[in-house]
């Protein structure tokens, strides 16, 4: 990945089949961390890395990464001025098919971060994507909780959201890496249900 501003793009179209194969899939992955060297933001370069490195074809993938961790996203104020990243970021997910958004726990509530970004984006325009959701945490406690709160901040977006989240703790990641191969199996079955949940979503 190569971008400023915390917005990475990264474009791989495969596959020539006939018109369902063909159509064009739009993917944003968050990585909802404001640690410049977070475990969040290995985990979820491995799931952009993974989708561009497993598309079959059926939907090619046009992918985009967000790194809160890399700045330019305006604190929200509401009065209508925002840099150029904060727009590009606003473009991304308005237009994006799924999201893949992953996020610490930080005092049992996903990042603040996170929250911040989905001040800038309009309900009105997100109704029918999907999301998957990847939360990671140092212990085994808040899983549910947070999942839960995810999950209603996507309803009042009016996306779909994958039930099954994949729950991550801190000691998998090692050095930017994913050292647990359980982590990794788990995350690309988010990832394929995900997807496949939005070519179903596209075609009703």
């Amino acid at each position: 990945f190569q971008a400023e501003d915390g917005i990475r793009d990264v474009e791989r179209s495969r596959g020539l089949g006939d018109v369902y194969k063909r159509q064009h899939m739009k993917v944003v992955v968050i990585s909802a961390s404001p640690r410049k060297i977070g475990k969040t933001q290995a985990i979820m370069k491995y799931v952009a890395e993974y989708m561009l490195d497993n598309d079959s074809g059926i939907s090619p993938l046009e992918v985009k990464f967000i790194n809160l961790s890399e700045g330019g996203i305006d604190y929200y104020t509401g009065d209508g001025n925002f840099s150029d990243a904060t727009k590009e970021a606003i473009k991304n997910i308005t237009e994006a098919d799924v999201w893949i958004i992953g996020t610490p726990i930080y005092n049992s509530f996903f990042s603040s971060a996170l929250k911040n970004l989905f001040e800038y984006i309009d309900y009105k325009k997100t109704a029918g994507k999907t999301a998957g959701l990847v939360i990671v945490a140092s212990g085994n406690s808040g899983f549910a909780d947070v999942q839960t709160l995810l999950t209603q901040l996507m309803s009042y977006f009016n996306v779909i959201t994958n039930p099954r989240a994949v729950f991550v703790t801190a000691d998998t990641v090692d050095n930017g890496k994913i050292i647990n191969e359980d982590v990794n199996s788990r995350l690309n079955q988010l990832v394929d249900e995900t997807l496949e949940l939005a070519r179903k979503v596209s075609n009703d």
